[in-house]
C-alpha cells in the first residue's frame, strides 16, 4: 500500500491555496481546514512510512487504514474542488450581456447559488474533518508509525535460486554470455592490464543475475580471487562489503573480527588485499548509487587486469557504473525452446497435437522475457491440452495464487514498484487503464497525469516538464518501453510489456485504483464507487449505473454507450473516449459535457463526432482538449472562454477546421495543433498573444496564402519565446503540385528563433539559401508535403 494510490499529493498543496488564497473562508470554516491540514500531513507522514513495506507483508489493520485514508483523501478533494468551482464564477459574471436586466437577474443568482455553496462547503469539510479525527485515531491504536515486517511474514528474495541453476536448465544464454566474455576480454592491448567494469542491463526478469552467473562461472579460475554478491534494493553496505571480504578470502571466516569493523575499515582490508591479485567480482543488483560509490572504493584498480561486472535494471545507474552491457528478450526461436523445455523437457519431446495458436500467444505475451517464459510454463504445465485456451485468457497475477513461479516472478517484478519514488507508482499504475498492446501517446499520457493531479509544481519547471521528466524516469527504470517516431527520431509513445502490465493491473484492483470493464466482466454492478473507470472492449451498456464518485473515465475501442450518461458524473476530471464508434446522429451525451465542472482533460481522439456542444465553454478548469482524428470542421465560440486551457489539439489529417478569431484568448496554451482554412491576417496576429505556447503545430492549405500572408505568420511565432517545437506546414493540394518547385520559403529569413527551439520542421517549397539563424536550431528539415 501506498501513499499515490490516494488523492495526497494533489490535496495538500490545495489546502495550504484555500489558507492562503483569497477565498474569503468563514472563521470557523477556515480553522477546520487548519486542523484537517495539520492532520492530513501528519498523516501522509505516516503513509510514506508504509509506502516502504510491500502490501502483502503489512498487517491487515494497517492495509485497512491506509485504504481509509486513501478513500478519505479523494473526498477531501472533491469538497475543496467544489469550493474551487464555486468561487472561480461563470465568465457571464465579466461579460455582460446585451440585456442589462437579463445579466443583472444572472448574476443576482449566481451571488445567491455562491452563498449556498459555500454554506454547504462549510459543512463538508466539518464532516471530513471528523472522518480524519476518526482515522488518525485508528493510526495511533495500530501503530502506524511503526510499521514494519509483521511476524510470520518472510520477505525471501527469489532472485537467490538464479545463482543456483544447472547448466542443463540455461536455454538461449550462450549468445549472451559469448558478448559479454568477450567484452571483457577486448579491447587495446596495452589497455589489458586495466581493471574493467562491465554492467548488464535490463528490466526484471530479463535474466541478469542468471548471465551474470553464467560468465562468473566461465572465467572465474582464470583469476585469483572472485566474489559473487547481491545488493538488493536496501542495501547495507557494510554487510555488502563484508561479503566481498569473506567470499575473496575464505580463511577470514574463522575470526570474528571482521563482524565489528566499519565501512573504512572493510574498504581498507580489500584494498589491501586485492592490491597485489587478479580478481574478478560480481556486484549484483544495484539500484542506488550511492551505495555503488562506497563500494567502488574497494575496487581498486591494481594493473592486474581485474574486471567487475554489475547488474542493474537502472541505465542511469548502468551509465555511472561501467561499460553498458544491454541484455535483449530472448529471440521468437529460443523463447520457444525454453518454454518447451519448460514443459516437456525440449522441444523435439512436444506433443504432435500441442496447439500452436496458444504456444504462439503464450510466447507473444511474454515478449522474450525468460521469467515470463518459465512462469506462464508453469501454469500451463500437468493441464489438459485442450484446457489450455481457458488457461491462457485466465492468465494474470490475479490467478495462480497456489504457483510458487508466479508468486516468485510477482516479487521480483515488483521490487522495481516499490523502489519507485511516490510520485511515480501512481504514474505507472495510471497505465493500466490502456489494453495490452496499446500505444501510449507520451504527450497526452503526460496530460492525463496532469490533470489526475500526479503531477506536483517544481520551481523553475512546468506541470508539462516535470511530468516529462516522470516519463522519463520511468524509461530509465525499465518499466516502460520507448516508441520512436520514424521521421523525428523522437521518442512520441510507449508500450508496456504484458507482463509488467498483469502486474500493475493486479495492485491497481487491490488499491481501487482502476475499475477496468471488459468483455470478461461477468457481472457490473449498478452503484460503482470507482474513482476511475477502464473500459475496454466490448461491454454491455451501462446507462443506469451510477458513479457519484467516478473521477476519470477511459473508453478505448468500444461502444461509447457502454459508458453511463456524463449525467451521472458528479466530479469528473479526465473523460477520455478514443477509437470509440460514435454514431454522428446520437453522438453518444455529449450535450451534459458543460454539467462537468471539475473536468481537466477531454479526448474525444480518432472518433467520428462532428460537433462539439457551446456549453463547452463552461468547463473552466478544462487543461487538455483533445479532438485530433475527429470529423469537427469548426469549433464552437466558447471555447475562447477556457483561459486554463493548455494543450489544444485539432490537428485533424485530410479535414481543416474553421477557427474565429478567439484564439489569441487561450493565453495559458502551452501546446497548439491546428488545421485551419481561414486565411484571415487576424488569426495568425492573434498567434502572437500566445507567449506561454511550447509546441506549435500549424497546417493550412497552400490554396489562397500568399507572401504577405506567411510573413505575418513568421512575425507572430517570433513573440512566442518559449517555443521549444515548431513545425509549420503549408500544405499542397493535387492542382499546386506541379508548381512546387517554384513555391519558396524565404518568409523565413527575418525568423528570429526562440533560444528554447531545439525541434524545427517546415515542410513546404525550398530556399533560395538557406538563412543564417538555421544554425542554431538543433533539428531542421524542410521537404514538401502531399499527404
Amino acid at each position: 500500500m501506498e501513499v499515490v494510490t490516494g488523492a495526497m499529493g494533489s490535496l495538500l498543496p490545495k489546502l495550504d491555496e484555500l489558507l492562503m488564497g483569497e477565498y474569503k473562508l468563514q472563521k470557523g470554516v477556515k480553522e477546520d481546514v487548519e486542523s484537517l491540514q495539520r492532520e492530513m500531513k501528519s498523516m501522509n507522514a505516516a503513509l510514506v512510512k508504509v509506502a516502504e513495506v510491500p502490501r502483502d507483508l503489512l498487517d491487515n489493520q494497517v492495509i485497512i487504514w491506509a485504504d481509509e485514508l486513501r478513500e478519505l483523501s479523494y473526498d477531501m478533494e472533491d469538497v475543496v474542488d467544489n469550493f474551487l468551482v464555486c468561487v472561480e464564477g461563470s465568465e457571464s459574471d465579466v461579460i455582460a450581456d446585451s440585456n442589462k436586466l437579463k445579466w443583472l437577474v444572472g448574476r443576482m443568482a449566481n451571488l445567491f447559488t455562491k452563498g449556498k455553496t459555500r454554506h454547504q462547503v462549510g459543512n463538508a469539510i466539518r464532516d471530513i474533518k471528523n472522518r480524519a479525527q476518526e482515522v488518525a485515531g485508528r493510526r495511533d491504536r495500530y501503530r502506524v508509525d511503526d510499521v514494519a515486517n509483521p511476524a510470520g511474514k518472510q520477505n525471501f528474495d527469489p532472485r537467490v535460486l538464479a545463482l543456483y541453476k544447472h547448466q542443463k536448465e540455461l536455454v538461449g544464454i550462450e549468445n549472451a554470455r559469448y558478448e559479454l566474455t568477450k567484452r571483457l576480454r577486448d579491447g587495446p592491448k596495452q589497455q589489458q592490464h586495466k581493471m574493467k567494469i562491465v554492467s548488464i542491463v535490463g528490466p526484471g526478469g530479463l535474466g541478469k543475475t542468471t548471465l551474470a552467473k553464467a560468465v562468473y562461472d566461465r572465467i572465474r579460475t582464470q583469476f585469483e580471487y572472485t566474489a559473487f554478491v547481491p545488493v538488493g534494493r536496501n542495501p547495507e553496505v557494510k554487510k555488502v562489503l563484508r561479503d566481498i571480504l569473506l567470499e575473496v578470502d575464505k580463511k577470514l571466516e574463522r575470526f570474528g573480527d571482521v563482524a565489528i569493523l566499519d565501512e573504512k575499515q572493510l574498504i581498507d582490508k580489500l584494498r589491501q588485499l586485492l592490491e597485489n591479485g587478479r580478481y574478478l567480482i560480481v556486484i549484483d543488483d544495484i539500484w542506488d548509487l550511492k551505495a555503488w560509490e562506497i563500494i567502488k572504493c574497494a575496487l581498486l584498480d591494481n594493473n592486474h587486469g581485474s574486471r567487475v561486472i554489475t547488474t542493474t535494471r537502472i541505465l542511469s545507474v548502468a551509465t555511472e557504473t561501467g561499460d553498458i552491457y544491454k541484455l535483449k528478450p530472448l529471440s521468437q526461436h529460443l523463447s520457444e525452446e525454453l518454454l518447451y523445455t519448460r514443459l516437456f523437457g525440449g522441444k523435439d519431446k512436444r506433443p504432435f497435437d500441442q496447439p500452436s495458436e496458444v504456444s504462439n500467444k503464450i510466447l507473444q505475451k511474454c515478449g522474450g522475457l525468460p521469467l515470463a517464459i518459465i512462469t506462464i510454463a508453469s501454469l500451463f504445465a500437468g493441464k489438459p491440452m485442450e484446457d489450455w485456451s481457458k488457461v491462457l485468457n485466465s492468465i494474470g497475477f490475479g490467478s495462480g495464487d497456489n504457483n510458487t513461479d508466479v508468486e516468485n516472478t510477482r516479487k521480483i517484478l515488483s521490487f522495481s514498484y516499490y523502489d519507485l519514488p511516490c510520485r511515480l507508482r501512481s504514474c505507472l499504475l495510471h497505465m493500466s487503464i490502456y489494453p495490452e498492446d496499446y500505444l501510449t501517446l507520451k504527450d497526452m499520457l503526460i496530460w492525463q497525469w496532469v490533470a489526475e493531479g500526479f503531477v506536483s509544481e517544481e520551481p523553475g519547471a512546468s506541470l508539462f516538464e516535470t511530468g516529462e521528466r516522470y516519463f522519463n524516469e520511468l524509461l530509465n527504470r525499465s518499466m516502460i518501453q520507448r516508441v520512436k517516431h520514424p521521421g523525428y527520431c523522437t521518442i512520441y509513445a510507449c508500450r508496456m510489456h504484458d507482463i509488467v502490465l498483469d502486474m500493475i493491473c493486479s495492485l491497481s484492483k487491490e488499491q481501487n485504483f482502476v475499475t477496468i470493464l471488459d468483455s470478461n466482466e461477468e457481472h457490473t454492478p449498478s452503484q460503482c464507487n470507482a474513482r476511475r473507470l477502464a473500459v475496454q472492449k466490448r461491454v454491455a451498456p451501462q446507462s443506469n449505473m451510477s458513479m457519484p464518485k467516478l473521477r476519470s473515465c477511459y473508453a478505448t475501442m468500444c461502444d461509447p454507450n457502454a459508458v453511463s450518461s456524463l449525467s451521472n458524473f458528479q466530479v469528473l476530471r479526465v473523460l477520455a473516449m478514443e477509437k470509440c464508434s460514435f454514431q454522428e446522429d446520437h453522438p453518444y451525451h455529449l450535450e451534459h459535457l458543460g454539467r462537468l465542472p471539475q473536468l481537466r482533460y477531454l479526448s474525444l481522439g480518432r472518433t467520428r463526432i462532428s460537433k462539439l456542444p457551446e456549453e463547452i465553454g463552461n468547463l473552466k478548469f478544462l487543461q487538455t482538449l483533445d479532438l485530433n482524428g475527429t470529423n469537427i470542421e469548426e469549433l464552437p465560440q466558447s471555447i475562447g472562454l477556457l483561459r486554463k486551457l493548455k494543450c489544444l489539439r485539432a490537428d485533424v489529417e485530410g479535414v481543416y477546421i474553421n477557427v474565429s478569431n478567439w484564439i489569441g484568448s487561450l493565453t495559458s496554451l502551452k501546446e497548439l495543433h491546428l488545421s485551419i482554412v481561414d486565411k484571415s491576417y487576424i488569426l495568425v496576429k492573434e498567434l502572437s498573444k500566445l507567449t506561454e505556447l511550447r509546441v506549435l503545430t500549424f497546417v493550412c492549405t497552400y490554396t489562397g496564402v500568399d507572401e504577405c500572408w506567411k510573413k505575418t505568420f513568421v512575425d507572430s511565432v517570433c513573440n512566442l519565446r518559449k517555443l521549444q517545437i515548431l513545425r509549420p506546414n503549408f500544405s499542397f493540394t493535387e492542382e499546386h503540385m506541379m508548381v512546387f518547385e517554384s513555391v519558396r520559403c524565404d518568409y523565413w529569413e527575418g525568423y528570429k528563433p526562440s533560444r528554447q527551439l531545439r525541434d524545427l520542421v517546415i515542410i513546404a517549397g525550398s530556399f533560395s539559401r538557406l538563412p543564417a539563424w538555421i544554425n542554431s536550431v538543433c533539428f531542421f528539415r524542410t521537404s514538401p508535403s502531399f499527404r
